[in-house]
């Protein structure tokens, strides 16, 4: 019986473990719903090109469109598809989405894309009261060399004392996670105050990346005069390296928030 030398070493190739993968650039951007700040241009195929640009593995979105009749009807580039998905493109195999706002028209919620199996995820309901609709999209990532890395997109409320409740709600997620599992959390904040920092910082081994590395968390908010640290990417059993606040053009035409970036050592 006669062999394929070929196939032989194909096999062999698909029998090789998978390499290990221990840094992540991580990215995390409000896109405002595809818009500029007050809605005045639709950018979210430039927001695409520029969210490639990075090259990220792992992107965390905030005000992303799951669907929108009225704007689909209106604007003559609207997307086919929901918004996450055309964001995610050819670039990132796997993504998450988290409906919280719902209305007549339409719904949007945080999203993470990643370069990784999502394992599993889920969307946490952490809407206090009134119309405000919040949540904490949970994914479990599967990483080549670690048997789970968990990223929690986080949007939180405008209102300080539904904020304080919601950050209780998070340090919970937090205490059920396995305890040397790595834990990526990022998203917009509405922080002003600082207050929540200082409730997130007293959570055993978390830490802001920005705030470890420069002694201030980044200024985001808005994204032309950013004056407000809003956005920020905490880390527990994981180390961060480089943070960069993307300050420059395109990024500050491309929402009323400043996108963040980092590298990620598991």
């Amino acid at each position: 019986m006669s062999t394929d030398p070929a196939g032989s070493a194909l096999s062999d190739l698909d029998a090789l473990p998978e390499r290990e993968v221990h840094r992540l650039r991580v990215l995390t951007v409000n896109t405002h719903k595809g818009f500029t700040a007050f809605n005045r241009r639709f950018i979210l195929p430039e927001l695409r090109e520029a969210v490639r640009s990075t090259g990220a593995d792992i992107v965390f979105l905030q005000e992303v469109l799951g669907g929108h009749d009225r704007h689909a009807s209106k604007v003559s580039n609207w997307p086919e598809m929901s918004q996450y998905e055309f964001l995610a493109d050819s670039m990132w195999s796997d993504y998450a989405y988290g409906r919280n706002a719902v209305y007549p028209d339409g719904h949007h919620g945080n999203a993470l894309l990643s370069k990784y199996p999502i394992l599993h995820y889920r969307n946490l309901d952490v809407s206090i009261t009134g119309p405000e609709r919040r949540g904490l999209l949970h994914c479990v990532l599967q990483v080549p060399g670690h048997d789970e890395v968990h990223a929690i997109c986080v949007h939180l409320s405008l209102l300080e004392s539904h904020r304080q409740k919601q950050l209780m709600l998070l340090r919970q997620l937090l205490d059920s996670l396995p305890e040397h599992a790595p834990v990526i959390i990022a998203g917009d904040f509405n922080d002003w105050q600082l207050r929540g920092n200082s409730t997130l910082c007293k959570h055993d081994g978390l830490h802001e990346v920005f705030e470890r590395h420069h002694g201030l968390l980044a200024k985001t908010y808005p994204a032309r005069f950013p004056l407000l640290r809003l956005d920020r990417i905490y880390l527990r059993n994981a180390t961060s390296h480089e943070p960069v606040i993307l300050g420059n053009k395109p990024w500050s035409h491309l929402s009323d928030h400043l996108p963040l970036s980092v590298e990620v050592h598991l």
